[in-house]
């Protein structure tokens, strides 16, 4: 009886690697158009008769000034300190929350759990401009509108989050949260003491995408932030696309770059925790 898991031969496996390659690589082009279009003048950018791939003369004549620029026009020095802030405390609480809250469905014993549990799940349903009015509301009662503990706060906990965790901590030994207990370990020093240890590339993965989350929101920043002094980056960008600090497309490119550098300094950064999470997820129902 033949293995239907034999390796494929070596021709198709050089196939399905340049397929892949190309894929990624019209992926990146974007990209690479964003960076380059930075570096160009207005003429080389909007001009159809002279666009090129590249912009003119050697790479120290390219306009690298773009970039002080954009940093200057939209004063992204403060609108990044507000990105950072909220990017950082939205991820390092929300994975917290997130992840003692999937501990609980998943291990311990509690009423009317599943039917919390399908609850929870139920809201993952509703298309997150359904529910903003009802939390532009609250946001306003508890004094967060044009703050940023309106951008912090409706993120520290997530549907989709906590079921995440609940999905790679059933992955967890039950054998190894009795022993624990049988040492004397409270619920909450299982979670700290073994639990989150044994989830780490999952954890890693929930926090790089609430990161990424956090970092490109723009939809709730632009209904809750009025004053520029608490903008963050994506709207500090729109800004710059709709010529509210300059009408020039390599600026606007300057900027979107610098908007894109945090992200994927990020990923490549946790790339492999990243992957290691998204194999270990779903491994238990």
């Amino acid at each position: 009886m033949s293995n239907v898991w034999a390796k494929p031969a070596l021709p198709w496996r050089m196939i399905s690697h340049v397929v892949i390659y190309i894929l990624v690589l019209t992926m990146l082009v974007p990209f690479a158009w964003m960076v380059v279009t930075s570096l160009k003048t207005d003429t080389e950018a909007i001009d159809v008769q002279q666009m090129a791939l590249l912009p003119s003369g050697p790479i120290t004549d390219w306009k690298w000034h773009n970039y002080i620029q954009a940093w200057e026009d939209a004063q992204l020095g403060q609108v990044y300190l507000n990105s950072v802030i909220v990017a950082v405390v939205v991820t390092i609480l929300s994975v917290l929350h997130n992840a003692l809250a999937g501990f609980a469905f998943a291990k311990l014993r509690m009423k009317a759990k599943n039917a919390t549990f399908i609850c929870m799940l139920m809201t993952m349903m509703l298309p997150y401009q359904v529910y903003f009015i009802f939390a532009y509301i609250l946001c306003g009662w508890l004094g967060y509108v044009d703050h940023l503990h309106a951008l912090i706060v409706p993120f520290l906990a997530s549907a989709f989050g906590i079921f995440y965790m609940k999905q790679s901590i059933l992955t967890v030994s039950d054998g190894l949260l009795e022993a624990g207990k049988l040492d004397g370990m409270t619920n909450f020093e299982l979670f700290w003491h073994v639990v989150l240890p044994s989830i780490k590339p999952a954890v890693g993965a929930l926090a790089i995408f609430t990161f990424m989350a956090s970092w490109n929101n723009f939809f709730w920043p632009l209904i809750v932030i009025d004053s520029q002094e608490q903008f963050t980056l994506p709207l500090s960008v729109a800004g710059l696309s709709s010529g509210l600090y300059v009408q020039s497309w390599p600026v606007q490119m300057a900027a979107a770059t610098i908007i894109t550098i945090p992200t994927v300094g990020v990923f490549l950064i946790f790339q492999r925790t990243f992957m290691q999470g998204l194999a270990l997820t779903g491994v238990k129902g």
